[in-house]
């Protein structure tokens, strides 16, 4: 993909200029919810690949999930840092083009693995009997794949026409990270095609995942209601409590970005809002597992254990 020829070579992300002077205290904060978010995502991964336990369907999600935020963060925080580091905000238009591919990209197939994390919580809560033939290996590495394929998918075609816009000025982006509309409305050509794209396959990356989870949670709440045991009950909503958890805090941002209109007194509410799907869920949850999981808490002292014993 080229980008045509424009006289903006490079954007400036403005993000928290306006203020320099928490520059120091931003840059601790933001370093400090990379480097957990770096550590709990690795971690989730390396307990559910050591954990033979925890090599069921709900956990093999939750790696492909782990994997996910910690390539998701790392594309945005890093050069974050380095601004407030070195004070440079400058991203070329090239370096800007790939980090929003990569956003999208990652964004996309998130919501894809949640809605299939929740499908995978109505088999084992609502079809407990027939779970284990249903969601079996190839099932599982199916849904994965769809994943992952259709965030692929839905992005390439929105960079493929955003990479096509002409840059003439100004370049400032009243933002921390390049999204295709801020990117977009720095353009002086025509975007009426982007941003048609970007509304179609923004819904159909949206939508379909948000309605299964929908409608997955309806059955669940649904079945668990039906439960006569207490103690049913209450293990059935432990299996999926965490999930509801990510799944609420992950869509309820992304309304307030994306749905909620952009006026000048919530512009910069809109910008607080985005930390939370692109800085902060990545950092929450493998807390949110690793705390409410009663599984993943006892792999953990396991693990610990384990390795204390040898070094003693």
């Amino acid at each position: 993909m080229e980008i045509n020829q424009s006289s903006v070579t490079t954007f400036i992300l403005l993000g928290f200029s306006n203020l320099p002077q928490m520059r120091i205290f931003l840059f601790i904060c933001f370093f400090i919810i990379y480097t957990v978010s770096i550590v709990g995502n690795l971690l989730i991964v390396l307990l559910v690949v050591a954990d033979q336990h925890l090599h069921t369907p709900m956990y093999f999600f939750l790696i492909n999930l782990s994997c996910l935020e910690t390539c998701y963060i790392s594309n945005i925080l890093p050069r974050m840092l380095a601004s407030f580091v070195t004070g440079d905000q400058s991203i070329s238009v090239y370096g800007c083009m790939t980090q929003y591919y990569f956003f999208g990209f990652l964004a996309s197939t998130e919501c894809y693995l949640l809605a299939m994390m929740s499908y995978d919580r109505y088999l084992a809560i609502c079809k407990p009997l027939h779970y284990t033939t249903l969601m079996n290996g190839k099932l599982c590495l199916q849904l994965a794949l769809t994943s992952w394929m259709s965030g692929l998918l839905t992005n390439t075609i929105i960079t493929v026409f955003l990479v096509q816009l002409t840059f003439c000025g100004p370049s400032e982006i009243d933002h921390f990270f390049c999204d295709v509309s801020p990117v977009a409305n720095l353009s002086c050509s025509n975007t009426d095609r982007v941003n048609l794209a970007t509304f179609i396959l923004g819904f159909m990356a949206i939508g379909p995942p948000f309605l299964l989870t929908i409608a997955s949670y309806i059955y669940i709440l649904y079945t668990v209601l039906q439960m006569k045991s207490k103690t049913a009950q209450q293990k059935a909503f432990s299996t999926c409590s965490s999930h509801l958890i990510v799944v609420s805090f992950f869509y309820v941002s992304l309304f307030l970005v994306y749905v909620v209109p952009e006026t000048e007194r919530l512009k910069e509410l809109h910008k607080i809002f985005s930390l939370f799907y692109t800085v902060l869920t990545p950092m929450l949850n493998p807390i949110i597992y690793s705390l409410r999981n009663r599984e993943v808490k006892e792999a953990l002292f396991k693990t610990v254990r384990k390795y204390s014993s040898r070094v003693l």
